[in-house]
C-alpha cells in the first residue's frame, strides 16, 4: 500500500483528469470510446481465435501475431475500467495500490507490444531473404523461446517502477494529467526528492525508443536485401511482406514516443494535446493492428469470412 511518509501515515488518493473543457458531455464521448474497445477486442479475440483454430496458420508469422494480439488486449483491460470510470460515471478517484497496479500493467504491456514489433521486424528478414528456408529457420520452440524471453525482459524492465513510486512522499498535488496512471504523471506530483524516478523511468522509455531504433536499422538491411532482388515483381512482393507490420510499427511508436519526449522535455504543454495522444496511444494500436493484419493478410482474411459464413449457415 501506498502511503504519505510521515508519522501519520494514510492512504493516498489521485485524480484521474477527463477531457478538459468537455467535462459535460463525458457520457457522449464515452460512446465512441466503448464502441472503439469493443472492436479492439473483438478484432484482437478473433484473430487469436482463428490463428489457434486454424492449422493452416500455425506459422512462425501468425504465432508472432498472436503474441502482438495478446499485448494489444492486455494494453487496453488495463486502461479500460478507470476510463469507463470517468466518462460514464465521472468517476475520478482512484487509489493509490490502483493506480500504482494500472501503470504497472500499462507499460509492462507496452515494453511487451515494442519487443513483439521488434522481433517481427527481424522476422521479415529471413522471410524476404531465404523465403523457402523461413520456416525451418523461425521454427515454433524457437519463436516461443524468443517471444518468452522477451516479454520476461519488459517485466523485468519495468518491475521497479512501483517500488520506486512507493518511496516517494506525496504532500497536497495528487491531480494527474491522464484517465489512467503513467509513471512519470505520478512522479511528478512528489514532494521528495524523485531524480532516481526520474532517470529510472528515462532509461525505461529509452529502452523502448531502442527498439523503434533497432527496428529501423533491420528495415534498413531488408530494404538493402530487396534491391538485390532483380525482378521489379519480387521486389514489390518481398516489400508487401512487411507493409503491415511497417504500419503497426508507426502506429505505435509515432504516439508512444511524441507522449514520453513531451512529458520529459515539454515545459509547456497543452492538456488537450496530451489527453489526445494519451487516446492515440492507447485506443489506436489495439484498433488498428487486428485491421491492418486482416486487410494485409489475404489468409487471415479468407479464414475469417470462412468462419463468419459457416455461422451464418
Amino acid at each position: 500500500m501506498l502511503v504519505l511518509n510521515n508519522t501519520n501515515a494514510q492512504l493516498l488518493t489521485f485524480f484521474l483528469t477527463g477531457i478538459p473543457g468537455f467535462e459535460s458531455v463525458h457520457i457522449w464521448i464515452s460512446i465512441p470510446i466503448c464502441f472503439m474497445y469493443l472492436l479492439a477486442t473483438l478484432g484482437n479475440c478473433t484473430t487469436l481465435f482463428v490463428i489457434r483454430t486454424e492449422s493452416s496458420l500455425h506459422e512462425p508469422m501468425y504465432y508472432f501475431l498472436s503474441m502482438l494480439a495478446l499485448s494489444d488486449l492486455g494494453l487496453s483491460l488495463s486502461s479500460l475500467p478507470s476510463m469507463l470510470r470517468i466518462f460514464l460515471f465521472n468517476a475520478m478517484e482512484i487509489s493509490a495500490d490502483a493506480c500504482i497496479a494500472q501503470e504497472f500493467f500499462i507499460h509492462g504491456f507496452t515494453g511487451m507490444e515494442s519487443s513483439m514489433l521488434l522481433i517481427m521486424s527481424f522476422d521479415c528478414f529471413p522471410a524476404i531473404f531465404n523465403p523457402l528456408r523461413y520456416n525451418s529457420i523461425l521454427t515454433s520452440s524457437r519463436i516461443l523461446h524468443r517471444g518468452l524471453i522477451f516479454d520476461i525482459k519488459s517485466i523485468l524492465l519495468v518491475l521497479p517502477l512501483p517500488f520506486t513510486l512507493n518511496r516517494l512522499r506525496y504532500c497536497n498535488k495528487h491531480l494527474l494529467s491522464h484517465f489512467y496512471c503513467l509513471h512519470q504523471d505520478v512522479m511528478k506530483l512528489a514532494c521528495s526528492d524523485n531524480r532516481v524516478n526520474f532517470y529510472y523511468g528515462l532509461f525505461v522509455s529509452l529502452c523502448m525508443m531502442s527498439d523503434s531504433v533497432f527496428i529501423a536499422v533491420s528495415y534498413v538491411f531488408n530494404l538493402k536485401t530487396v534491391l538485390g532482388i532483380a525482378s521489379h515483381g519480387e521486389q514489390v512482393k518481398a516489400l508487401n511482406t512487411c507493409v503491415s507490420h511497417i504500419c503497426a510499427v508507426l502506429i505505435f511508436f509515432v504516439p508512444i514516443i511524441t507522449l514520453a519526449t513531451i512529458h520529459h522535455f515539454a515545459k509547456h504543454k497543452s492538456p488537450l494535446a496530451m489527453i489526445l495522444i494519451a487516446d492515440a496511444f492507447l485506443l489506436v494500436p489495439p484498433l488498428m493492428n487486428p485491421i491492418v493484419y486482416c486487410v494485409k493478410s489475404w489468409q487471415i482474411r479468407v479464414k475469417v469470412l470462412e468462419k463468419l459464413s459457416l455461422k451464418s449457415k
